[in-house]
């Protein structure tokens, strides 16, 4: 069955200015080596949306009072207590302003995000992409990483209300840590969430004893990674704790994000993933899916050098469809088994940890 990717012109702004980290190009550049390396692939149907979320959808987890700040300092007037709701990375960082226009951009993408989900649950494809989605560090009421509406969040609780789902399992390989959506779900057993990222940088989250509390308890997974950790501890990690416990665990269905910052060209992390290792994700989340009829959604949005970062997302939507695409990649720095031996002792304390709560890692 076909992947359906939803994407929108209006991603164009979504953009935090000239001098940030994360502007809008990297979504035209994706869409054009897309439409280059993919063309008329059978497999693939690319659906526009410019619809945006309504306010009582933005609601499954942002407070009203965010919603309206958020929208009036889009519409460029002056919000006196700004930083009450923002952090300083979230503002152009030459103006020091909110992006005008900003914020429908990112009702879009929430909204794009729900019909992923939507075109899964009702059928009409077992896995669908959205092209700017996994804002996982908004919070309720404070958007910050570059994120403003938590699209990951919101999604797991539209799929819980309309689709009546009991087992979610999220996982995050973005390489900062997905404070925004471990903090929704840290005391909900409805959600298995699994975060891979690089320990020590922002947002300073995501510790091996971060495990979940109350009726979650458990259902945290973190696994904070060295700098230089690349495909054969993925991998490892992927057989040994990943695999294990959603055959556990059952998922109705899987919600996967994170894009191209665990590379090493990528330059903003210190990872050392490489096309192939975001291809090996790619086929271990098809793996997974498996497990809940083939079903899974998968959000793209991080990375900050288009050229790896197209290729990246390329890679990973490709190796998800099970189709394969040739991609140039320069030789990296970092050897494929650098810290093999570290993340075998990262893998067996997560057991250590969770082996109260999980069968699977007690083996």
């Amino acid at each position: 069955m076909k992947t359906i990717i939803v994407y929108s012109d209006e991603l164009r702004n979504y953009d935090f200015g000239p001098g940030h980290p994360f502007r809008s190009n990297r979504f035209a550049s994706f869409l054009e080596l897309y439409r280059e390396k993919i063309g008329d692939n059978k497999v693939f149907e690319l659906v526009k949306n410019n619809e945006p979320a309504r306010d009582e959808e933005l609601e499954l987890w942002h407070s009203k009072d965010y919603i309206q700040t958020i929208k009036t300092a889009s519409a460029g007037i002056t919000i006196p207590n700004l930083y009450r709701f923002i952090s300083q990375d979230n503002v152009n960082p030459i103006t020091g302003e909110f992006p005008e226009g900003i914020e429908k951009a990112t009702r879009i993408i929430v909204k794009n995000s729900m019909l992923a989900l939507d075109f899964v649950q009702k059928g009409k494809s077992e896995k669908a992409v959205n092209i700017g989605g996994g804002l996982h560090h908004a919070k309720p009421d404070y958007g910050e990483g570059f994120c403003i509406y938590n699209d990951v969040v919101i999604t797991a609780r539209y799929a819980m209300k309309k689709y009546n789902l009991e087992r979610i399992l999220i996982l995050d390989t973005d390489a900062h840590a997905g404070n925004g959506t471990c903090e929704a779900f840290y005391s909900d057993p409805n959600v298995l969430f699994i975060d891979l990222h690089q320990r020590g940088i922002y947002p300073g989250t995501g510790f091996i004893n971060e495990i979940g509390e109350g009726k979650g308890k458990g259902f945290t997974v973190n696994l904070p990674l060295s700098a230089r950790t690349s495909n054969e501890s993925y991998e490892l990690i992927f057989d040994e704790i990943i695999l294990p416990l959603a055959e556990e665990y059952k998922p109705e269905i899987v919600i996967r994000y994170g894009g191209s910052d665990p590379h090493p060209d990528d330059e903003i992390t210190e990872l050392g993933l490489s096309l192939e290792g975001f291809k090996m994700i790619g086929e271990k989340v098809r793996e997974i899916s498996k497990l809940c009829q083939n079903k899974s959604v998968d959000l793209i949005c991080s990375g900050y050098k288009q050229d790896i970062l197209s290729k990246v997302w390329l890679s990973l939507i490709t190796s998800l469809s099970g189709v394969e695409v040739k991609l140039e990649e320069p030789p990296l720095k970092v050897k494929s088994d650098e810290m093999l031996t570290e993340t075998k002792n990262l893998i067996k304390k997560v057991k250590e940890n969770l082996q109260p709560y999980w069968k699977s890692m007690k083996k």
